[in-house]
């Protein structure tokens, strides 16, 4: 007879897992059509740079490598990223006690929540955001309160409607900027704003800086670059986007000495690092010529072009994306998210990511991928158009 195995109380306060759900839909219907366009993820379609993966393939053969590594991680790759934020934003970073190597940014998410919050406590996040803040902080038991990302404001928080009880209550903030969903950036007075904001009601601000150098009018900022951001936050960066590195599972907490000092004490009972030549491949991207990621933005913002002009052809009114590989589309009038969704992949045969599963504010829009070509993205947009929705 089987053993009645009792779930713990954590795993029923999870949140059904947006992405998971997102993926297994979209392999389904490739299976039924052969034609289907999949713009619903964000998972790259480009390669790591070959000179990374060589980086990879040499450093395999290290003997010092096939051994358990320090606990923390190697130095060398804390010193390249500490290298990387001085020559790309003037960044001071301390390697030994600001740097955090983590696996991957996503696992960093909910581990930073482990640090921060107890059970019953607020956490402020951007709504629409990345689902994965929300598992984080349901998994302590803690509490998500929206702050609203509105067009009329460029998709940023206004802390102004944030009342000060929520304020004084809340124990953690979430930012991302370039954003996923929107496709919006942030500028100096945004984050001053914020370290102010953080400073005053004593908010750990966490920075998810995913998409980095993806903008397509200049750099976008770091949040690090802000007078006093170190006081009050730390920055996620990770390799996956910026140099199609996503399946390296790969990132970094920077910034704020205690945090990433919590953050590191805990990881010591969870992990023993990364292998060493995935820290040895890192620490080559890091320090190379950066031609790689210009030419990879440079093609993100072809795309982005490529598909607002289609979008503007069938009379859909979009505005085109700051930053990160993804647009953010008003759907039409008399349709739900959802709707709109089902309706793209019932008679377009094309996946987009309905808004509202990045919360109750992202009800109206779509989330579309600039990682496919131009041609599909033409092609995906004409299908639409066929629909005379607009």
């Amino acid at each position: 007879m089987a053993m009645d195995i009792q779930q713990a109380k954590m795993m029923e306060q999870l949140p059904s897992q947006f992405f998971a759900k997102l993926v297994n839909k979209a392999q389904r219907l490739a299976q039924e059509h052969n034609d289907l366009i999949n713009l619903g993820q964000g998972n790259h379609d480009q390669p790591t740079p070959a000179f990374i993966v060589e980086a990879l393939r040499e450093a395999s053969s290290e003997p010092q490598f096939h051994r358990y590594g320090p606990f923390r991680g190697y130095p060398f790759l804390k010193e390249a990223i500490a290298a990387y934020y001085k020559q790309q934003y003037g960044v001071e970073l301390d390697p030994e006690t600001e740097v955090a190597i983590v696996p991957g940014t996503k696992t960093a998410i909910v581990e930073l929540c482990q640090c921060l919050l107890n059970k019953g406590d607020m956490a402020l996040v951007p709504d629409p955001g990345y689902p994965d803040y929300l598992s984080g902080i349901a998994i302590t038991g803690a509490i998500a309160k929206p702050m609203p990302l509105l067009r009329n404001n460029r998709f940023l928080p206004d802390y102004h409607e944030l009342s000060s009880d929520v304020l004084d209550k809340a124990k953690m903030m979430f930012l991302n900027y370039p954003n996923n969903p929107t496709g919006a950036t942030a500028d100096a007075r945004f984050f001053a704003d914020t370290v102010a904001v953080a400073r005053s009601h004593c908010i750990p601000v966490i920075h998810d800086f995913a998409y980095g150098a993806i903008g397509f009018n200049g750099t976008p900022r770091s949040f690090l670059q802000q007078e006093g951001a170190k006081d009050v936050g730390v920055e996620l960066f990770t390799m996956s986007k910026l140099y199609n590195m996503a399946g390296w599972r790969v990132g970094f907490v920077l910034g704020n000495k205690e945090i990433v000092a919590m953050l590191e004490e805990l990881q010591d009972h969870y992990h023993c690092s990364l292998f060493g030549g995935l820290q040895a491949a890192s620490a080559c991207a890091l320090q190379s010529d950066q031609s790689s990621v210009h030419e990879l933005v440079g093609l993100y913002k072809e795309r982005s072009e490529a598909l607002w002009e289609a979008a503007q052809e069938i009379g859909w009114q979009v505005e085109q994306p700051s930053g990160s590989f993804f647009a953010w589309f008003p759907v039409p009038k008399g349709y739900t998210s959802e709707e709109f969704s089902e309706l793209l992949l019932d008679k377009a045969h094309l996946v987009v990511a309905p808004g509202n599963g990045f919360g109750q504010y992202g009800e109206g829009y779509v989330r579309i991928g600039l990682l496919a070509d131009k041609t599909t993205l033409r092609e995906a947009i004409a299908r639409v158009g066929n629909l005379n929705l607009f």
